[in-house]
């Protein structure tokens, strides 16, 4: 019999986990992104569970109310990377297939590339391998679709603009494409949980990203989904992800804003199956 998770710790911390579908199906982990939690992966992981598959999308380091460790050099890619690591090995189910969004494919990207062990398959939504992106920076208008990136590593200021300010904070989610209905989801789990602070840190951590981080293949097989509406990311960078990646890869582009594990779930959860289910996959 498989138990069903609520939660897992690690290093002292306790996440939240959603984990939903067949209790016995093939495992797929799904990694929400910022300023999200794992409910933003429900109207994906609902069409998953549908065709028979088992996700666990746990709400990472910062958004879980036990998992906010202060400081900025808690939120290292490694130590994000080893919070999966520790879910995919409590679960014990051999390797799993891994989705990623915006930061949660940052993670997922990492992870394949440092535990290939771990990933059946991988599939990353929004944004490309670090080393693709890295060099879209210098071979595109990235640097400035990133500005935003720039502002939110700065200690202090963000929150208070935020705080403050509400307005300009929905009238940057807004003009990405994201639903009023998800707008109030940032504000009502991520604001007034008081973890806006904890979700900025992973930001603030990126100084400290290694080489190896950004140049670190991926052997696995791999989906990398970009969206033609996605403000912060440039096509550039999805176009060079390819040349990281040494296993079976597939580029999709979908219509749609940044944000489309909410607005294209019937899309994205037909290329999740057919990587799971394909030969190669």
């Amino acid at each position: 019999m498989h138990t069903r998770l609520t939660s897992f710790t690690r290093a002292g911390l306790e996440f939240d986990v959603v984990d939903s579908g067949p209790p016995d199906g093939p495992v797929i982990i799904a990694l929400h992104g910022f300023p999200q939690t794992a409910t933003s992966l429900q109207p994906l992981t609902a069409l998953l569970n549908a065709r028979g598959y088992r996700t666990v999308a746990p709400n990472q380091r910062g958004y879980s109310p036990g998992a906010r460790p202060r400081g900025r050099l808690a939120y290292r890619v490694p130590e994000l990377v080893d919070d999966v690591v520790a879910l995919i090995e409590g679960i014990d189910r051999g390797p799993v297939h891994l989705v990623g969004h915006d930061w949660g494919a940052m993670v997922a990207w990492s992870l394949a590339a440092a535990r290939p062990e771990l990933v059946r398959t991988l599939v990353t939504v929004s944004v490309p391998h670090p080393g693709a992106f890295a060099r879209s920076m210098i071979s595109s208008d990235q640097l400035l679709r990133s500005s935003y990136m720039g502002l939110f590593q700065l200690p202090v200021l963000p929150e208070r603009l935020m705080h403050s300010r509400p307005a300009l904070l929905d009238k940057m989610l807004a003009k990405s494409g994201m639903s009023a209905d998800a707008i109030a989801r940032v504000h009502a789990e991520i604001i007034d949980t008081g973890a806006l602070t904890t979700a900025l840190n992973w930001y603030r951590a990126l100084a400290m990203i290694t080489p190896k981080a950004v140049t670190g293949r991926v052997t696995v097989p791999v989906t990398h989904v970009w969206s033609t509406g996605d403000t912060a990311l440039n096509r550039r960078g999805a176009e060079l992800t390819g040349e990281f990646v040494t296993g079976d890869y597939r580029l999709a582009v979908l219509d749609g804003s940044h944000w489309l594990p909410e607005e294209r779930p019937d899309e994205l959860a037909a290329l999740i199956a057919e990587r799971i289910e394909s030969p190669r996959g």
